[in-house]
């Protein structure tokens, strides 16, 4: 065999291992960026799962509360924020997903305005359909808080890939940027104050 079709042999061997390397990385990154959505979406419908709930939690309890309609707006208008939030793009911005996460704030607020009121009302404690409710409120929270800690991983997984030398490089070529983060809420470090 000549030495110039054995350089060619070799120029062409490493060409296609060079882009084969490129369509790896490029298919890695697509798999870890389909699990980050996978990983949001589980988060938006557990969301939707509590935003469900929420009308029929309110619809029990004024019921027996028909004078509390302060808090029933609260929670109809938080809920109604949470609902018209364009949650396009959200897992690419940092601000995005935390504006989502504070009227997520709002309304977990609210609910507990709700739940306050409940105490007020003995024989709305003892309504099957309120005790119902308000333990799918309470497992749906539960939910919410595996499925954010389940999307910090991916984010975290996929951030931490394309950060990698030389994923950087060809994350860069390819238009792929890091995924935001859920964090804590505000004063989520300090132990509530709790008097009897």
């Amino acid at each position: 065999m000549k030495k110039s079709t054995m350089i060619w042999i070799i120029l062409i061997a490493a060409v296609v291992l060079f882009l084969a390397s490129i369509v790896s990385k490029y298919n890695g990154f697509v798999t870890q960026e389909e699990a980050v959505k996978t990983a949001w979406s589980q988060v938006e419908n557990v969301y939707q799962r509590r935003a469900d709930l929420i009308p029929n939690l309110v619809a029990t309890v004024k019921g027996y509360a028909e004078h509390e309609q302060e808090t029933f707006t609260a929670v109809t208008e938080a809920r109604s924020k949470v609902n018209n939030i364009n949650l396009e793009g959200i897992t690419n911005s940092q601000e995005a997903l935390q504006n989502f996460q504070n009227a997520q704030g709002a309304l977990s607020g609210a609910l507990s305005k709700l739940m306050v009121v409940m105490e007020r009302y003995p024989e709305l404690k003892a309504n099957q359909n309120f005790l119902d409710l308000q333990s799918q409120l309470e497992s749906t929270e539960n939910r919410i808080s595996i499925e954010r800690r389940r999307f910090n991983e991916a984010a975290q997984s996929f951030n931490t890939l394309i950060r990698r030398f030389p994923n950087s490089i060809y994350a860069g070529m390819f238009g792929f940027s890091a995924k935001a983060y859920f964090a804590a809420q505000a004063g989520a470090e300090t132990a509530p104050k709790v008097e009897f």
